[in-house]
């Protein structure tokens, strides 16, 4: 059975942790559309375009993981691409809550999907975009978490 999977977020920037979603759910799934959101209430501190750009180089050597953009409601997204699943990546039992109500939510607007929860591992579990932004900006080293790609362009921006 070739079931297609969203994982969706603003990942701003993509970090190991999210990689390490993305290859469980690649392993377990036909397709994972990797979405990256558009309009979000964060303030990030990349575009759209540069996400999507870092995402790829993240995540370029998997063959059925595919990035882009959107701007819609993630269920919308999923109905687009007649995705069966929708990944949502859980690093504490802090997560849970949230996220349970809106895998719930979720349902409610697109029935035809489920929720799967993955998580990172553990040396990943308390890793975040926000925390790797935050020790970036006050000068730490976030190499052990990102992308090589991903570190060039936060030194770049962050100066």
């Amino acid at each position: 059975m070739e079931i297609t999977a969203v994982y969706p977020g603003t990942f701003d920037p993509i970090t190991n942790g999210h990689r390490q979603v993305v290859e469980r759910a690649a392993m377990l799934f036909h397709e994972i559309i990797f979405a990256i959101a558009g309009s979000t209430s964060k303030e990030t501190l990349f575009s759209v375009e540069e996400r999507i750009e870092l995402a790829k180089a993240a995540l370029g050597d998997l063959p059925n993981v595919k990035v882009c953009a959107f701007y819609k409601l993630v269920t919308d997204l999923a109905r687009e691409h007649r995705a069966k699943v929708i990944i949502r990546g859980l690093r504490a039992v802090s997560d849970f809550d949230y996220e349970f109500q809106m895998a719930g939510m979720n349902r409610q607007l697109y029935p035809e999907a489920e929720t799967v929860f993955l998580t990172p591992g553990e040396n990943q579990a308390c890793l975040s975009s926000s925390l790797v932004r935050e020790i970036a900006t006050l000068g730490g080293d976030v190499s052990p978490f990102v992308h090589p790609e991903v570190l060039k362009a936060l030194k770049k921006r962050l100066g």
